[in-house]
């Protein structure tokens, strides 16, 4: 059961949309609601994730629960429009074309695991996002991405490679695996 209303989930979705839209428009005005409820003032981490015609356009987020979710989709929307390094700044010709994801995350827990088989055999596809990391270096794909990856050896895979790791690495028991899991909502019908 979700803690969060259709009305919550309408206030953040217009929220994410008009902040980029007042980055946009130096004119626009951010419309807040009157009347906040406390699971939009809870801490916990969020992403915000753009899509033009169905392809990935930006995608930032936090993962831990450092900011209220209202702060953070506000700030993740910025972010992802403007300054995702994968992609140039979002342009006011395709804000119209853009449709607007948010994914709320639980906190993250470490995933024990004795072997590469036991971990694979202990993940969910579709449930878990999956955290990887070892020293420095870190990367995490929220759980929309098994989709696109539904194989666990090549989700894996891709992970270790966006955290800059060799592809393996996941199979190593030094490195720290976290799940966690989204509620997630978006403008597309």
């Amino acid at each position: 059961m979700s803690e969060f209303t259709d009305k919550d989930r309408e206030i953040l979705l217009k929220l994410a949309r008009a902040t980029i839209k007042s980055e946009l428009f130096r004119n626009f005005k951010i419309e807040r609601p009157e009347y906040i409820s406390p699971a939009l003032l809870k801490k916990c981490g969020c992403f915000v994730t753009l899509h033009k015609a169905g392809v990935l356009r930006g995608c930032i987020g936090t993962i831990e629960p450092v900011r209220s979710l209202i702060s953070g989709v506000e700030a993740n929307a910025i972010h992802a429009a403007f300054r995702d390094p994968r992609f140039p700044p979002l342009t006011a010709k395709e804000l119209p074309e853009i449709e607007i994801e948010i994914s709320v995350l639980t906190v993250p827990t470490v995933m024990d695991f004795v072997d590469a088989e036991d971990l694979k055999r202990k993940l969910k596809p579709g449930i878990h996002g999956v955290i990887l990391s070892q020293g420095s270096s870190t990367a995490t794909f929220l759980p929309q991405v098994w989709e696109q990856l539904p194989d666990k050896e090549v989700f894996l895979e891709h992970l270790c490679q966006k955290a800059g790791m060799i592809k393996n690495c996941w199979r190593d028991t030094n490195t720290t695996v976290k799940v966690y899991e989204v509620e997630c909502f978006s403008e597309i019908k």
